[in-house]
């Protein structure tokens, strides 16, 4: 069940754990080289000149398709829930301070934020609370409206999260305050 907070959906705790219990299952199925690369980024010097920081991107367009692989047989409203989730997590990320590491655009940062959130649980909690972990200039588009464009896919609309927030760069108020 989705919990409501000031009339505003908000992600519940188990749809936040099933989210990120199918990125990593996503992540687990493409085997050892996508984890020990996910590993590195953990661990890496951010100050470090490294451009094996990347080599993760040629292994995301096979993460979503292993994602979409294990949401093939979801519901409407398992899909907006994952989709709510995905809004939330992006939406908490959009502060200047991640901003300033990734760098990018409107559209540039969100995919930066994609990129964050596609990565995992482990790499975003660290972003969070360190954003000089951040990839500068890491993308990964496909994240940002992942479970979104599955719904319209499959359902025919994109789902009504009613979470009262936008996944779009600078929406964040609590992010970008001085």
């Amino acid at each position: 069940m989705t919990d409501l907070v000031d009339d505003v959906r908000v992600p519940s705790v188990e749809h936040e754990a099933r989210f990120w219990a199918l990125v990593e299952a996503a992540w687990e199925r493409l085997g050892d080289e996508p984890a020990a690369l996910r590993r590195a980024l953990l661990t890496r010097d951010p100050e470090a000149d490294d451009e094996g920081v990347y080599a993760i991107d040629a292994w995301l367009d096979r993460f979503l398709d292993s994602l979409r692989q294990l949401t093939a047989g979801l519901s409407s409203q398992e899909l907006t829930d994952l989709d709510r989730v995905v809004e939330r997590k992006l939406h908490d990320i959009d502060r200047a301070d991640v901003h300033e590491v990734t760098d990018g655009s409107d559209d540039g940062f969100l995919y930066c934020r994609g990129h964050i959130v596609a990565l995992g649980r482990g790499f975003y909690e660290a972003v969070t609370a360190d954003p000089t972990v951040a990839v500068p200039d890491g993308e990964c588009e496909g994240m940002c409206y992942f479970f979104a464009n599955l719904h319209e896919e499959r359902f025919g609309g994109w789902p009504v999260t009613g979470s009262g927030i936008s996944r779009e760069s600078g929406s964040n108020p609590t992010g970008w305050s001085a």
